[in-house]
């Protein structure tokens, strides 16, 4: 073999050398940047809000959340079937809750609020408060500052204030205003509340507690 043949054998070998080292070099590289490439996370799920302190339960996984109810659905509470005709939106120093106006079988009329509290300590988490209420005659009454009795029981002010509110199907309301509250709780747990719209004359309701369960869904508006 001569000389010119071998060198130009040897550059061939060489070339096919480096060429077969660029490419695993490369396939190297490719796996590399793969296996180090930052994984995509998934957006967090926001936690079912607990049921009131005390009760067992969580609003939207063990129970219907009341949060999701809208004008025009049909509930039971309590195996009670009732209608939404209508929902006022409030707003009160940071504060926000909903009230919904219910007709029964019977066509009576009662205000489902619900309301998001937060924990009052530390850590604390925020739980559910879902209260139906029965208006009580005032006999013209007006809310007292300090303690005031009705049919007899002892009420106690806990909260009182001027809140915007906004209205949706039918409540009986203005579109949209002002609302005098002013709520009294007694030594047993009762809750009184008055409420007027700028304007008008003052309304009083107790409220009932509902615990986790008491409301389902019959149908939902389209």
């Amino acid at each position: 073999m001569s000389m010119t043949v071998m060198v130009v054998l040897g550059l061939s070998i060489a070339t096919v050398l480096l060429l077969l080292g660029a490419f695993l070099a490369t396939l190297r590289q490719d796996r590399k940047g793969r296996a180090t490439a930052t994984p995509v996370e998934a957006a967090p799920v926001e936690p079912p809000l607990p049921a009131p302190v005390g009760a067992v339960g969580y609003a939207g996984h063990d129970y219907a959340d009341p949060r999701t109810i809208k004008v025009g659905d049909r509930i039971r509470i309590h195996g009670g079937p009732a209608s939404v005709l209508g929902a006022t939106y409030v707003s009160w120093q940071g504060q926000e809750w909903t009230e919904y106006l219910l007709r029964d079988a019977a066509r009576r009329f009662q205000w489902l609020s619900v309301e998001v509290h937060k924990g009052l300590a530390e850590g604390e988490p925020p739980h559910l408060e879902v209260l139906l209420w029965t208006e009580v005659p005032t006999q013209g009454m007006v809310p007292a500052k300090s303690m005031l009795i009705m049919e007899g029981v002892e009420f106690f002010p806990i909260e009182r204030g001027t809140a915007a509110f906004r209205g949706e199907g039918e409540t009986g309301l203005p579109e949209r205003g002002l609302l005098d509250f002013a709520d009294y709780r007694a030594s047993d747990g009762r809750l009184l509340s008055f409420e007027r719209i700028q304007g008008r004359g003052w309304t009083a309701s107790y409220a009932q507690p509902l615990p986790p369960g008491s409301i389902d869904f019959v149908s939902r508006a389209q």
